[in-house]
């Protein structure tokens, strides 16, 4: 009687403990704005087989399966406009099959604003504007717009951020709120926030030289709202020790959901995708 007794004080106690260390554990970091959204669209997410397109339709595809965020590349054309592409180059444009409409000794060109608009992908979607896509933030008023500037000068990051917030300014000020600028490197954000005190800035990793721990010191110090890095570049300690300063991590670009879920149980928060979607991440244990 007395051992029976005392092993059912013994599980009581053990089961007390444990009740104890799930009431102490830390509860899931809860986020407003463009972090309450794990799922960012890679290039305005994909649409039927095709990635990297930036178009109209894709953003159409992506926000009727209940994404909100959405990444935008941006390029100058040649004449100066602020367009939603990649990259230059023959190979690129005949990935997305824009043939049609330009001579051959245009696929590799740098293109003026005109030849983009009328290089329509796949013979069919419809390339954006910067301009464009600040009228889709007027009409969608719940989605944000994460930016992918390609070209890193110093003068071409100042030229591209004059026209990011000049034309958000024109349209609508508060549309500013909206849009989270990505920096590839310590300096670019002090220049960024010369054009505009952007709530929100993300810290991605892709090419930059910072080792974890300037990383962290980084983020820690200068307020960045989340870090982004690519599948090379993550791992645990970085991950959870963001985590644990109250910046969330994202992993780019993630269209498989076993790596979701690999992922999440480090602690990786939201991920850049073509294809996943919306809550898609929700069920990945």
């Amino acid at each position: 009687m007395r051992n029976k007794l005392l092993y059912s004080l013994l599980a009581a106690g053990a089961l007390g403990i444990v009740l104890l260390a799930i009431g102490l554990r830390p509860a899931e970091q809860s986020f407003t704005g463009f972090k309450a959204h794990r799922i960012i669209a890679h290039a305005m997410g994909g649409i039927e087989d095709m990635t990297y397109t930036n178009t109209l339709e894709a953003f159409m595809v992506n926000y009727e399966k209940g994404t909100r965020v959405f990444e935008v590349d941006l390029l100058l054309s040649k004449d100066d406009k602020l367009i939603a592409r990649h990259e230059w180059g023959e190979f690129f444009t005949n990935m997305l099959r824009q043939q049609e409409g330009l001579s051959e000794d245009r696929y590799g060109a740098v293109w003026t604003s005109e030849e983009f608009k009328q290089a329509k992908i796949d013979g069919r979607y419809e390339p954006l504007f910067w301009d464009d896509i600040v009228e889709l933030m007027a009409e969608y008023p719940d989605i944000y717009i994460v930016t992918d500037t390609k070209q890193i000068k110093p003068e071409e990051i100042d030229s591209i951020f004059a026209k990011i917030v000049e034309s958000a300014k024109r349209r609508d000020p508060k549309l500013l709120d909206r849009i989270v600028p990505q920096i590839y490197n310590q300096p670019m954000l002090g220049q960024i926030k010369r054009h505009h005190p952007f709530d929100s800035v993300i810290y991605t990793l892709y090419q930059s030289q910072d080792s974890d721990r300037q990383v962290i010191q980084f983020a820690r110090s200068s307020g960045i709202a989340a870090v982004t890095m690519s599948e090379g570049r993550v791992n645990e300690k970085l991950v959870k020790t963001l985590k644990r300063a109250g910046i969330p991590t994202y992993v780019h670009t993630i269209n498989d959901m076993k790596l979701v879920s690999n992922y999440k149980k480090i602690g990786v928060y939201g991920f850049y995708s073509d294809f996943l979607a919306g809550n898609d991440t929700d069920a990945a244990s």
